[in-house]
């Protein structure tokens, strides 16, 4: 290693450590959202797995209806018109290898589609991309060989976390941004699809972090998971077929449309806030370039009253049809 590459790994190590010991340790443990959500709607029961870190579990908020994944069950319920049961299988320091872990459990209750927000801590653990990525593209695979739908919240932009310094704060916006290029690219591989998450912890952030980070400037505040959640909810309605009349067909002038997903994970890069699906020109899967896929910008659902689960385990859950 050369005397320049040495002094500045060195000086990344460091800021790593500053910025480790000003984010502190996150002991504490989320309030739990797995429950039955749209009392008394209709059924058959609509089943969610909520997977993945801290992000999806709700880490820094106190009160359960504050977390991503109420909001999301709550929303789910409110627009389909159904009973939704959640289980929350996320939990604070998760990584893609934990991931398969997470599947096994969800699986038992045979649900109906699998939200999974990973990737921070394989970038803070300096996991390599290439096994990051093969890890999440596995769980996909897996998912989708049982029936489940899945929608992957991508590595969101660390370049605007607040207690990372400069020049780590450009590694870890260049790393972050190429995993979720390369996860987008594998998920959509697998047969689920991808979501762009740097629209809620990039820019808005950045232009809001007193109000959109929680007391460790690292993770998201209760407003922070709203925006989340607010992003995650269409895609989610749009796997299991819930489709808004204005969202049926690509708009041009949005930026959406069809192309190889090489240049789709590109863009949803630089689009904050992009889903990205396997999609069929003439019908074929694959063209000249690769992978077709189809690149939206889906509208957001207005906001609904975010309940309170009532408590309920797997079992109860997987005797719902």
């Amino acid at each position: 290693m050369s005397l320049l590459g040495a002094s500045l790994y060195g000086l990344l190590r460091a800021e790593a450590l500053l910025a480790r010991a000003a984010i502190g340790n996150a002991d504490d443990v989320p309030p739990d959202a797995s429950g039955w959500y749209g009392h008394g709607r209709p059924g058959p029961t609509l089943k969610i797995a909520l997977l993945g870190d801290s992000s999806a579990a709700g880490y820094g908020v106190e009160r359960v209806e504050d977390t991503p994944g109420a909001r999301l069950a709550s929303g789910v319920a409110e627009v389909v018109d159904r009973r939704v049961y959640l289980c929350s299988l996320a939990f604070v320091g998760a990584q893609s290898r934990d991931l398969d872990k997470q599947i096994s459990t969800a699986l038992t209750m045979e649900p109906h589609v699998a939200v999974i927000l990973v990737g921070v801590n394989d970038v803070t653990h300096t996991v390599r991309p290439s096994e990051s990525v093969r890890l999440l593209e596995a769980a996909v695979r897996r998912l989708r060989e049982h029936e489940v739908e899945v929608v992957v919240g991508t590595c969101p932009d660390l370049g605007t976390v607040e207690p990372i310094a400069p020049p780590l704060k450009q590694v870890a916006r260049s790393w972050s941004r190429r995993l979720a290029a390369a996860q987008t690219i594998a998920v959509v591989e697998a047969g689920g699809r991808s979501l762009s998450l740097s629209s809620v912890l990039g820019p808005e952030f950045a232009a809001s972090p007193t109000e959109m980070f929680g007391p460790d400037r690292y993770h998201p505040s209760a407003a922070g998971y709203a925006s989340l959640a607010g992003v995650l909810l269409p895609s989610v309605l749009a796997a299991v077929g819930v489709v808004p009349l204005e969202d049926l067909v690509p708009e041009a002038y949005r930026g959406e449309g069809v192309m190889p997903i090489a240049k789709a994970a590109v863009k949803a890069t630089r689009v904050p806030g992009t889903e990205v699906d396997g999609t069929e020109v003439a019908g074929a899967e694959r063209g000249s370039r690769g992978r077709w896929a189809l690149l939206r910008r889906r509208r957001r659902q207005p906001e609904t009253d975010i309940e309170t689960p009532v408590e309920g385990n797997l079992d109860a859950a997987r005797s719902e049809s």
